[in-house]
C-alpha cells in the first residue's frame, strides 16, 4: 500500500523519536529530511503541527528551539503503522542516527533559556539532561538581555568544564 506523502512524513519522525529516546529539536528532525531531499521544511513543518493537534507528539520550547517527544499514543500509532514506512527509508534513517547519535544527544540534552525576571534582571536557567531527568542546573541572575544571552550561547560550550568544576568543588 502506498502511503500519502505527508503520513509517510509522520510516521519517520515518530520512529525517529522512537529511536533516540530523547526529545530531538526541530532542527535536528529537519535536518535528516533537508540534506536528504525527502520534503521541503514547509511541509515537515506541517506534519508537526498535525501531529501536535493529534497528540502524536508533544512540543517544549526552550530558547527559541522546539524539543519534539514521542506520546504514547505516537508510540502505539508507529506500532500499528510503522511497517508501511520502506526498508530503505528505515536503513537511511537508522544510518542517519547511527552516525549522529551522540551529537543529537549532546544536543538534546543541553540546554539553555532566560526569561525577564522583574523590570530590571533576567534569569537564566541553564540544564544537562539525561532523557527526561535533569541531571545538573544552573539558574542565574544578570542584570541585562545581553548577558543572559551571552550566559545562554556559552553553556553549550562550557557545561562540561562547569559541571566537572562543582562536582569536584563539592564533593571535597
Amino acid at each position: 500500500m502506498v502511503l500519502e506523502p505527508l503520513t509517510l512524513y509522520k510516521l519517520m519522525i515518530l520512529y525517529l523519536l522512537k529511536q533516540v529516546k530523547f526529545p530531538m529539536t526541530n532542527a535536528q528532525i529537519a535536518d535528516f529530511f533537508l540534506s536528504r531531499e525527502y520534503t521541503t521544511y514547509y511541509t515537515l513543518q506541517q506534519a508537526f503541527t498535525e501531529m501536535l493537534e493529534a497528540h502524536l507528539i508533544t512540543v517544549e520550547e526552550i530558547h527559541h528551539n522546539s524539543r519534539y517527544e514521542l506520546t504514547r499514543e505516537g508510540e502505539e500509532t508507529l506500532g500499528f503503522f510503522g511497517d508501511r514506512i520502506s526498508p530503505q527509508i528505515v536503513e537511511d534513517m537508522d544510518a542517519y542516527l547511527k552516525e549522529n547519535r551522540v551529537r543529537l544527544r549532546d544536543r538534546a540534552g543541553v540546554t539553555a533559556d532566560y526569561s525577564r525576571l522583574n523590570s530590571r534582571d533576567y534569569t537564566v536557567r541553564c540544564e544537562v539532561r539525561e532523557g527526561k531527568d535533569i541531571v545538573f542546573a544552573l539558574d542565574l541572575v544578570v542584570p541585562t538581555e545581553e548577558q543572559a544571552e551571552i550566559i545562554c550561547r556559552n553553556w553549550h560550550e562550557q557545561n562540561q568544564k562547569i559541571y566537572s568544576y562543582a562536582m569536584k568543588e563539592l564533593l571535597k
